[in-house]
């Protein structure tokens, strides 16, 4: 089947959770179909995108946003329209000319959409639609507003009303839907939520997996350290978490390893939290630390970051909210914890029993092997886009 594929972002690299699953879903299908991409561009294309994606794909076509456009667009949208700020950032009446002109020239049996970023592009063309939601988007806005400043408060609020609205919307236009978590899936507000197809993300195991180096730390935090929910997460581990700990151990050392590390994420650093910035092997950062730690307090879909880690075979401690949608069993492949004192608690255990880290690493190590693989998420994916379509 040819398979037409459009996105918000050229693939790569694989920084980002909405890359990392476009990337690694496209290798998946370029084994049954024949991949026609098309990416929507606002930045400089990494040098080895093409090179990359290319193995996977009949052509590539990548669309540029023009920054001016893209600002035009969200003040229009804000002042004198109803229309979502996320939708209305990728969205252009040029770009939309372009993909509608691509669909003529290449005639694809399926279109598959990540993300309603694009959802407005194609959805009146009548060819075979899927979405792929990804996210609660909107749950994930609204769980901002409350840590938001003063200014953007407004903002998060209208945008998750917005958000809301579109997620509802859009639902209908497409044959299939499918989203990262059924925590997420509960989060879209459809009366048929229940249809939409829960496509979990995997892990390359070829990457991310065991090593036996030296420590260099007792704690790490990956992840792109700009995203706000990561920015939230450091701030309270080094804040709020480890002075706790500090003052049974004080030695104890962090990484907070990962791309684009915010204002308030490098203003983390000292001579006991070391923030890297971006690495080139996060693999053999994982393999460095003892223990990996994702203390989210906000954010939507299933952690990449905690699947690398238990691959990597780290014992890992999280929260309620991120093991939701990952289905880990407390205790046995990973440690949950709550409240900045239930953190430091399970650091101080798993740092002082090596049987307790090691039991509940192998453990973790396993459950992913297990449940986690992008083949076997894809084949999901696969299926649904394969199926003949019925008509109503």
């Amino acid at each position: 089947m040819r398979l037409f594929v459009l996105l918000s972002r050229v693939p790569y690299p694989l920084q980002k959770g909405d890359r990392l699953r476009a990337f690694n879903q496209i290798k998946e299908l370029s084994k049954h179909h024949e991949i026609i991409l098309c990416a929507l561009n606002d930045a400089p294309i990494h040098p080895k995108a093409i090179e990359k994606l290319s193995p996977y794909c009949k052509n590539i076509e990548i669309i540029h946003l023009s920054k001016s456009n893209i600002y035009f667009n969200l003040i229009n949208n804000l002042l004198f329209t109803q229309n979502s700020l996320q939708v209305a950032y990728f969205y252009n009446k040029t770009a939309e000319k372009k993909i509608h002109k691509l669909i003529e020239k290449y005639q694809p049996e399926h279109i598959y959409c990540q993300l309603i970023r694009v959802s407005e592009y194609v959805k009146n063309i009548p060819i075979p639609k899927t979405l792929d939601y990804m996210d609660a988007l909107a749950r994930g806005m609204e769980r901002r507003i409350e840590n938001g400043s003063f200014f953007l408060r407004p903002f998060l609020k209208l945008e998750t009303i917005r958000l809301k609205r579109y997620e509802h919307e859009i639902f209908d236009y497409f044959d299939n839907k499918t989203i990262i978590s059924d925590q997420d899936r509960k989060l879209i507000v459809h009366a048929a939520n229940h249809h939409i197809a829960v496509v979990p993300n995997g892990v390359d195991f070829n990457k991310y997996y065991p090593t036996d180096i030296p420590k260099e730390f007792d704690i790490i935090f990956t992840g792109n350290m700009g995203y706000p929910p990561n920015v939230m997460a450091a701030e309270y581990l080094v804040s709020e978490i480890m002075p706790i700990v500090w003052k049974t151990n004080p030695s104890i050392n962090i990484a907070i390893v990962g791309a684009n590390p915010a204002v308030k994420v490098k203003a983390l650093a000292n001579k006991r939290v070391a923030v890297t910035g971006f690495v080139a092997d996060m693999n053999e950062y994982y393999g460095k630390a003892k223990i990996f730690i994702a203390p989210m307090l906000i954010g939507t879909g299933l952690q990449n970051k905690l699947l690398e880690a238990m691959a990597a075979q780290l014992p890992c401690i999280t929260s309620t909210l991120a093991n939701n949608a990952l289905g880990g069993e407390h205790n046995k492949n990973i440690i949950i914890a709550e409240k900045p004192q239930q953190y430091a608690e399970q650091i101080l255990n798993l740092l002082t029993d090596n049987e307790l880290a090691k039991r509940i690493a192998q453990s973790g190590h396993q459950f992913v092997k297990q449940q986690y693989s992008w083949e076997n998420s894809t084949n999901i994916l696969n299926e649904l886009i394969s199926k003949p379509i019925k008509n109503n």
